[in-house]
């Protein structure tokens, strides 16, 4: 396990590097935030148990690649293949596997963009190549899947129909958004730049006098 946690320690600075990067020398990041988990010793074991895998150390390395996660979410779609593309781009993360869960979404309405990249773990005597998994996701799509983890942990995965149906609705509605969102962005990138075009002046935005505005339970009203 903490083989697995010096993975993610080492994936996690990587992006957050490129995050930093981004911010500071371009026009925007395509990184709005990182976190990352690591399963639970129990958890890893129920797995390995429900997928008939032999309960060993080496078969649960070879044959569970989700033990260690990071999850990276983005604005816009086009940014979580930029994402990966950088990742991808690392001289020392070896991509395994792609999984493009945004161009084919599962049947309940899933999207994410999930990689499986190994990456060397320096220790005292050895390096270790430890799997981690990569989700790249938008922000709706990352809303969607959080409430249906919510409700497929309530129901212990045996959601009523009723409930399936509007959250297959709600990724559609969320899949909407992001393409809808994702075209205002290109617009809004495609005007020339003009610092003061729109800009209020500073009189506009002066209340009328005879409004009154109360700042809180123990402040005085002000005009």
């Amino acid at each position: 396990m903490l083989s697995y946690k010096f993975g993610v320690d080492e994936l996690m600075t990587k992006i957050n590097i490129l995050k930093e990067e981004f911010s500071h020398t371009h026009e925007y990041s395509p990184i709005e935030q990182v976190s990352s988990r690591l399963k639970t010793p129990e958890s890893i074991l129920e797995k390995a148990a429900r997928k008939g895998i032999d309960i060993s150390f080496d078969a649960i390395r070879r044959e569970i690649s989700d033990i260690a996660g990071v999850r990276v979410t983005c604005s816009f779609i086009t940014d979580t293949y930029r994402v990966c593309e950088l990742l991808a781009g690392q001289r020392d993360v070896t991509v395994l596997e792609v999984k493009d869960y945004i161009a084919k979404p599962k049947p309940n309405g899933y999207k994410s963009l999930h990689m499986i990249v190994e990456i060397p773990v320096f220790l005292s005597d050895r390096v270790e190549q430890v799997k981690v998994e990569v989700q790249i996701r938008t922000i709706a799509m990352d809303f969607w899947a959080s409430l249906e983890h919510k409700i497929y942990y309530k129901y212990n995965r045996a959601v009523p129909i009723d409930l399936l149906t509007e959250l297959k609705l709600a990724a559609d509605v969320a899949s909407t958004l992001d393409r809808s969102m994702e075209h205002l962005h290109d617009e809004v990138r495609a005007l020339p730049e003009e610092p003061d075009a729109g800009r209020m002046p500073a009189e506009s935005l002066r209340l009328p006098e005879n409004l009154r505005v109360t700042l809180g339970p123990d402040t005085p009203p002000s005009a």
